[in-house]
């Protein structure tokens, strides 16, 4: 790596990310079915009908896996809590589920991890999705009831919480443009979603800082949107796909209410009532976590709204087919310092690559050289003013990699799906390094 620890401020987070149901194994320890499975299970949704019933299994390997973790000198795991594995159907306990993340958590205590937790990383209960899932009012209760169950058991020992990681794939990647279960192609749909997204994440700050729990967050992703070429039509459309994209969520959570420029498609169809949420939705936070892979370049359309559409660009590209922009992490981390007064976090960032195991080796410089070139510009944000506090890469192992199945792989680890062995990547070894502590 061409940063080391030394670089940063004294106390600035490095940490790597996992998800759940990419990675526990979800035929184990009670845990329910998942809209995940059945969409999974409906041709055409996922490569190879590839679901998470095994993924990386995790569930028994967590204390390797930890390892991993702790000697690569990461001070911090951001990891989930699957609501299907806590609460089954949702809404009735599964005493063994929580018994899991409170051996999780305690390893990581043992070791030395800051355990950085996500209440939801997108596994729906089947019966919950059956009533409807994000598009039903009573979400906001469901999962208030949810975030306060695991408080009680792992809130006391946990460094940080966020509610939800993602809204805007949740709601919108889900239910508008139908990409990730329940996989709708629907406005109303996805105007409900996001509404009932926000309103949960409200109800859920509430139910944590009622069980006492400290340093609580929100996890929103970012694209840095550009305008395809200099026509007025193209800014149009940028600005409305930056509208989507990077405030639908920033907006209300801090605030600022919803964008004109999203009321245009999805204010008709906002449940009634809704603006008497706004002001639970913007609850006093504690942190705020940015996503961030990659850019868009957004030229305009003769379609329905949003009258838009992303147009390839031509710089070098991840094995996601996202191009590798570098500087919108500096921009994004302004953008969001601009809506916020509390301490940032970047809680995503990665690539995924062909990665093969070669000679028992996995080497992987392309990794090596994108968060190189991140990390500079994150440390360029902190030096144009922006308080940033933690650096985490997605994703410490390869893994499930949602409709994408197990071909994408993120990892600073090789994991073989078949036999299970995990291989730390070059990367993995120049982040040890990179993070090293002296004496």
């Amino acid at each position: 790596m061409t940063f080391s620890r030394a670089d940063l401020p004294e106390g600035f987070v490095f940490g790597t990310a996992t998800s759940a149901y990419q990675i526990e194994g979800h035929r184990f320890g009670g845990a329910g079915p998942t809209h995940w499975d059945s969409f999974a299970a409906t041709p055409g949704n996922v490569v190879r009908a590839e679901d998470g019933a095994t993924a990386c299994d995790h569930y028994h390997r967590w204390e390797e896996d930890l390892d991993l973790v702790r000697d690569a000198n990461f001070d911090a795991y951001r990891f989930s809590t699957s609501w299907a594995r806590v609460m089954p159907d949702g809404r009735t306990v599964n005493p063994e589920g929580l018994d899991f993340y409170d051996r999780l958590v305690d390893g990581m205590l043992e070791r030395g991890i800051k355990p950085a937790l996500t209440l939801y990383h997108w596994e729906l209960p089947s019966d919950l999705s059956d009533r409807g899932g994000w598009t039903n009012a009573d979400m906001p209760g469901w999962f208030g009831d949810f975030a306060e169950v695991v408080a009680r058991r792992i809130g006391d020992r946990v460094w940080s919480v966020a509610p939800i990681n993602e809204m805007w794939c949740v709601a919108w990647l889900s239910h508008f443009l139908g990409e990730h279960a329940p996989g709708l192609r629907d406005v109303r749909a996805a105007a409900r979603a996001v509404h009932h997204v926000l309103a949960s994440h409200g109800r859920a700050v509430e139910a944590l800082r009622g069980a006492g729990v400290a340093n609580v967050g929100a996890v929103c992703n970012f694209e840095d949107s550009r305008p395809a070429d200099a026509s007025a039509g193209a800014a149009e459309a940028a600005a409305r796909y930056h509208a989507i994209y990077n405030l639908l969520f920033l907006q209300p959570l801090t605030g600022g209410g919803y964008p004109d420029l999203v009321l245009e498609g999805i204010g008709a169809h906002l449940p009634r009532g809704w603006e008497g949420d706004m002001k639970a939705i913007a609850a006093p936070l504690d942190w705020f976590g940015v996503n961030y892979y990659t850019r868009r370049n957004i030229a305009p359309n003769d379609g329905p709204w949003p009258h838009l559409h992303d147009v390839p660009g031509r710089l070098e590209r991840t094995a996601m087919g996202w191009e590798i922009w570098p500087q919108g992490l500096k921009a994004t981390l302004e953008l969001v310092a601009g809506h916020v007064d509390v301490p940032i976090y970047v809680t995503e960032n990665g690539m995924a690559a062909p990665d093969e195991v070669h000679r028992g080796e996995v080497r992987d410089p392309a990794r090596i050289d994108f968060l190189n070139r991140h990390v500079d510009c994150a440390r360029a944000a902190m030096d144009a003013g922006v308080d940033l506090r933690g650096y985490f890469v997605w994703s410490l192992l390869d893994n499930y990699e949602w409709a994408l199945g197990y071909e994408k792989r993120f990892g600073l680890v090789h994991v073989d799906f078949e036999s299970l062995e995990r291989t730390p990547k070059t990367s993995w070894h120049a982040m040890r390094d990179a993070l090293r502590r002296t004496p």
